[in-house]
């Protein structure tokens, strides 16, 4: 799973050399976006970093979110952990992207997660 994120960031960084080029601040923690498709509920959350949330039946823990230095509107980009009830192995463990959530996106029947944005307080 490590190697996976790791080539997620560089063909990120590969696709956008100004973005690989701009310094990078952390923020606090994030705000993230879950879909239930099933149910068609969606649901907000807020975590801080090393904060966990429960969405259904998904564990999501934030590592950081990190956001264009000085501008903290701008595009996130979130380390996250989600393990699923029942499954031993985390569902997905990698960068997830604000601005391009396709990327390296969580691959659940059920579920949708994406990052909105960092917070900073």
């Amino acid at each position: 799973m490590r190697r996976a994120a790791s080539l997620t960031l560089a063909l990120l960084l590969a696709l956008s050399p100004a973005a690989a080029q701009e310094p990078a601040e952390r923020g606090t923690g994030a705000v993230l976006r879950g879909l239930d498709k099933i149910n068609g509920e969606v649901e907000d959350v807020r975590l801080l970093n090393g904060a966990r949330v429960s969405l259904g039946r998904l564990q999501i823990r934030l590592t950081e979110c990190r956001y264009p230095a000085g501008n903290p509107a701008g595009d996130a980009w979130a380390f996250l952990e989600i393990a699923e009830e029942g499954r031993p192995d985390p569902v997905f463990r990698g960068w997830m992207i604000a601005s391009s959530p396709a990327l390296n996106p969580l691959d659940h029947a059920r579920y949708d997660v994406w990052v909105l944005r960092c917070t900073t307080s």
